[in-house]
């Protein structure tokens, strides 16, 4: 799994957080996975034909990232409560760790990519940008590239040759091959149709004909064209081959095979909530779909003897790593967490096309009830029928969740993607005022009960919404939200700034009335009903500062509200400050709600086995 994807899974997820066991590229049986220690993600070993583990972390506040290279040398990051750190390493069996790669400088993961031969690239991003260093695991690490740009590291090409690095996808660098000495090979614009990168083919077996030339390895693709998302091949000298008998109408994320005859890619749809998983022959133009729970694959792995694994989950299973031929993996949860509620889906008519909702409702009492949404973050992400220890608590206490999968919304193609008619964040607040009408329409909520709770960009969208739209909510949470676009910005990392810079079309010199106009802190004086803000000290991407600026504003326009800080950054490895946010959210909503039973904490769920 990437670390973005990790951090989703972390963010999302909450209590248990898990991510795909990792196989040493020589001895499939022996894995390096994060797993659930006291509450905390930590990495564990695992060979799976003695049966024998052991935890090889363990640190205050978790640990999420690992790898496993050919010499069966574990890496994990090394990151403190704000996210920077650096890649360290020891052995499968055990001795003691030391750094991966000395002469990289502490920041934040931006790619790690492990090379037969023993070569390594890690990506890392500080306050200066980029920079990607090229070496071999205890060795130093020698700088290939450093940019401001935003981008990551992809992959490293088998035998070390070849670099990728991905830009954001709209832009004029959105692929860049690199040679070990720094210098540009080829570069593939998105400007036109966005591009991104996906990985170097295997060492053994490449794929199409005719077939690169040596040294110039075969890089997957996925590029957005009329509408749907396209698989394709790219190798310098021999330009972009997309595959006509290969796309599709949502978004996708693909794998090659690893090992001999390395010409099959593994494929991830992500389609209206749900998963599909699929194998495409490049030899043969053929693409197959897999046999799959429904529910929602949150990663998928092919393994070197045909087997794939994934992380498995819907609306009332927790999130676990599972084996498609049944085999055993590692991983499991040691908590019993609750499984409350009916499930429906609803789709409600808007300007660009139905607007999705998945619906999940007490068993044990009627209709109508008090009634949470609950706002996705993002904005390019989506809600899934998967497992939400947030959901099941809400429901166990009486009220209704609504997860709206408003427009901006990954899962139902490029055109919803990209779909901003009313404005950055407006156009999503109108797609949640939509379905609450809905919602209360159909008996499912009651007028005068009905709140909204968001983390992240849903937390923005909660404030801008309570904001703009005052007289239809009657309590809000949001946590670690963007509160005030301007001041985000000035504090925030490259990355953002560049999303931000794309998203609102210039940065907030260039374009300032498209910042105050979506920004919450614009309408925040007229916000009417109970708010509680939860807020990180060490949060890079909704940083404190636009935090102090936004309640600088309900203090000024004497807005009742509540505030509470977390001394973490903006994705969390320790279950403690989940449990903490949920408990402090369920006694609010209660209070805000008073038709719902107020809880103090959770259902009592939290027995280990």
């Amino acid at each position: 799994m990437t670390p973005a994807a990790a951090k989703t899974a972390a963010r999302t997820y909450g209590v248990y957080r898990p991510v795909l066991p990792v196989t040493s590229p020589r001895h499939p049986d022996r894995m390096v996975y994060t797993g659930d220690a006291d509450g905390r993600c930590e990495i564990f070993t695992w060979d799976r034909s003695t049966g024998a583990g052991r935890q090889l972390t363990d640190r205050p506040h978790g640990t999420l990232l690992c790898a496993i290279d050919e010499d069966e040398a574990v890496w994990w990051f090394d990151e403190d409560r704000g996210g920077s750190g650096c890649w360290r390493t020891q052995h499968f069996d055990g001795g003691p760790d030391r750094p991966a790669l000395t002469g990289v400088p502490h920041g934040r993961p931006a790619g790690l990519a492990l090379a037969a031969g023993g070569a390594v690239a890690v990506g890392i991003r500080t306050s200066e940008g980029l920079s990607v260093h090229l070496g071999r695991r205890g060795g130093t690490g020698t700088p290939v590239l450093r940019t401001t740009d935003s981008g990551t590291l992809c992959d490293l090409a088998p035998g070390g040759g070849l670099l990728a690095v991905s830009g954001p996808a709209h832009s004029a660098r959105a692929v860049t091959l690199l040679t070990p000495d720094g210098a540009t090979v080829a570069v593939l614009s998105g400007t036109q149709e966005r591009t991104w990168a996906l990985g170097f083919a295997p060492a053994t077996g490449l794929p199409l004909n005719p077939a690169p030339a040596p040294g110039r390895p075969l890089l997957l693709v996925m590029r957005e064209r009329e509408g749907r998302y396209h698989l394709g091949t790219w190798a310098p000298g021999r330009g972009l081959e997309l595959l006509p008998w290969c796309s599709f109408d949502t978004e996708i994320a693909a794998r090659w095979y690893p090992g001999p005859g390395g010409t099959r890619v593994l494929v991830r749809q992500d389609r209206h909530g749900r998963s599909r998983l699929f194998t495409a022959d490049l030899d043969r133009g053929e693409l197959v779909r897999l046999p799959s729970p429904e529910g929602s694959i949150l990663d998928a792995f092919p393994a070197a003897d045909g087997d794939v694994h994934v992380i498995w989950t819907d609306a009332v299973s927790v999130p676990r790593a599972m084996s498609l031929s049944g085999a055993q993996l590692p991983g499991q949860s040691q908590w019993r967490l609750p499984r409350f509620g009916h499930r429906q889906n609803l789709w409600t008519p808007g300007p660009d096309g139905p607007v999705h909702t998945l619906v999940t409702t007490p068993a044990d009492r009627p209709a109508p009830y008090p009634l949470i949404l609950l706002v996705h973050g993002g904005p390019a992400d989506h809600d899934r029928d998967a497992y939400d220890p947030m959901v099941q608590a809400l429901v166990g206490s009486g009220y209704a969740v609504a997860r709206v999968n408003y427009r901006g919304s990954t899962g139902y193609g490029p055109r919803w993607r990209s779909a901003y008619s009313e404005g950055v964040g407006h156009t999503q607040v109108a797609d949640l005022v939509r379905a609450r009408a809905e919602l209360l329409e159909r008996g499912i909520g009651r007028e005068g009960s009905v709140g909204l709770c968001g983390t992240s960009w849903g937390g923005y969208l909660t404030l801008l919404a309570m904001g703009t739209r005052p007289e239809l909510w009657d309590v809000g949470v949001a946590v670690k939200p963007l509160a005030d676009c301007v001041t985000a910005f000035r504090h925030s990392t490259p990355a953002l700034q560049a999303l931000d810079t794309a998203l609102f079309g210039g940065t907030p010199d260039e374009v300032p009335d498209a910042y105050a106009h979506a920004s919450p802190s614009s309408y925040a004086a007229a916000i009417r009903s109970p708010l509680l803000v939860v807020a990180a000290r060490r949060d890079v991407k909704c940083p404190p500062e636009q935090i102090e600026a936004y309640l600088d504003v309900l203090r000024a326009g004497g807005v009742a509200h509540e505030l509470m800080w977390l001394d973490s950054g903006h994705d969390g490895y320790d279950g403690a400050d989940h449990l903490a946010v949920i408990k402090r959210s369920l006694r609010f909503l209660g209070r805000g709600l008073p038709s719902a039973p107020v809880r103090a904490e959770p259902p009592p769920h939290q027995e280990r086995r």
